[in-house]
């Protein structure tokens, strides 16, 4: 066992990162500005081409996709119940109704057929999540979109480097949001980005993620700017800084290294637990690359004789540090009360989550630590199978 506790993530930082963050600090332009600008290019680079509007979070951009698509009371928006709270919050903030369609029971993302049955005269748009990096079926999804009318809204926040069928996600013709949070593949702390179809999308998103401003800081305060302004419509605080997009730069140019890290843990573990009779490890669909944001083992339904709360408590008890992804939205008391969800609506995606366990997986650790996971997790499942 070891002798220390192995964190369950850390953010993949180094001095490059410390050293750009102090070059923004030093420049004393630390809101909106040059290095915003700069890391938007480089992300619409890195996608294609697509046009990039750099945000505070993935929720904003979440939220002004929402709004950018004309989404608002009266409409239904389909969605998954095994994501994150933000998912399903975004809706409600534009007044809309959010429904639940169960998940694949492979991948955990939602299931286009399951979309297609909860699609309804109200329903404006689906939301769908590339749940740990691993894309969902988008073939299937645009074409239910495209013979009811639908807008999609694609929640990447997993997924700044997974590829669907030989395409960047992020490269697709529709609205596609990504996190920088600190844990996931590139990280400013807080942040997050929006791809957006057009540019009339462009400047109006850009319009709304800064008060409604007609210009923002940049424009404003330096020697060419000028001080007036007008309000064009009501807008939102949602704007990245200048220190947080220099840390993004030099994560950006770091992600190819990272991901191939993060890939070579991956398949460690995928070596290891695979012939595991009581394991199930993580799929992955025929002509994807997933983005292994997060590395989700599954407990085979009544191969151990321990649930999978105490196999947590034991990796914990191990000094290994884990997680669970996600307890479904239909199990949270709010939606619960509200919308009369409950555990047992949506079978797949409570099965998935009653199985799940989020393993470390971060470039940081060392061969060292892939191999105390392993030992932890291989050691628990030989000493309780039923």
């Amino acid at each position: 066992m070891r002798d220390t506790y192995l964190d369950y993530n850390r953010p993949a930082m180094t001095e490059e990162e410390a050293a750009a963050a102090a070059d923004a600090v030093r420049s004393l332009w630390i809101t909106r500005g040059p290095r915003v600008e700069a890391f938007e290019a480089a992300l619409s680079q890195y996608f294609g081409g697509a046009r990039v509007v750099a945000l505070n979070s993935c929720t904003a951009a979440l939220h002004l996709a929402l709004i950018a698509s004309g989404v608002g009371p009266g409409d239904e928006v389909v969605t998954t119940p095994l994501t994150f709270a933000a998912s399903v919050n975004v809706i409600l903030h534009v007044g809309a109704t959010p429904v639940l369609a169960d998940v694949d029971p492979n991948t955990g993302c939602i299931d286009p057929g399951a979309v297609r049955a909860a699609v309804t005269p109200r329903t404006r748009a689906v939301l769908p999540v590339d749940l740990a990096g691993h894309p969902a079926d988008w073939d299937a999804l645009a074409a239910l979109a495209g013979e009811h009318g639908l807008t999609l809204v694609e929640d990447a926040a997993h997924a700044i480097a997974t590829e669907y069928h030989e395409r960047r996600i992020g490269s697709f013709p529709w609205m596609a949001a990504f996190s920088f949070y600190a844990t996931k593949n590139l990280a400013t702390g807080e942040g997050g980005a929006l791809v957006v179809p057009d540019a009339a999308a462009e400047e109006r998103l850009r319009v709304l993620g800064l008060h409604g401003m007609s210009k923002n800081a940049w424009t404003r305060y330096t020697q060419a700017g000028h001080w007036r302004y007008d309000i064009v419509e009501p807008g939102y605080k949602y704007n990245m800084t200048d220190v947080q997009a220099a840390l993004g730069l030099v994560q950006l140019a770091r992600l190819p290294a990272l991901q191939a890290r993060r890939a070579a843990i991956a398949a460690r573990m995928n070596r290891a637990f695979g012939a595991d009779p009581a394991l199930q490890i993580p799929y992955v669909a025929p002509r994807v690359v997933p983005a292994w944001h997060l590395y989700a083992i599954r407990l085979v339904p009544g191969a151990l004789t321990i649930s999978r709360d105490q196999f947590i408590e034991k990796l914990r008890a191990a000094n290994i540090g884990t997680a669970v992804h996600f307890i479904p939205i239909s199990h949270m008391t709010y939606y619960r009360e509200r919308f009369g969800w409950r555990p047992g609506m949506f079978p797949h995606a409570d099965a998935y989550f009653e199985g799940e366990i989020s393993l470390p997986l971060y470039p940081s650790m060392t061969d060292r630590d892939v191999d105390d996971v392993i030992e932890a997790v291989l050691g628990i499942s030989e000493r309780h199978r039923s």
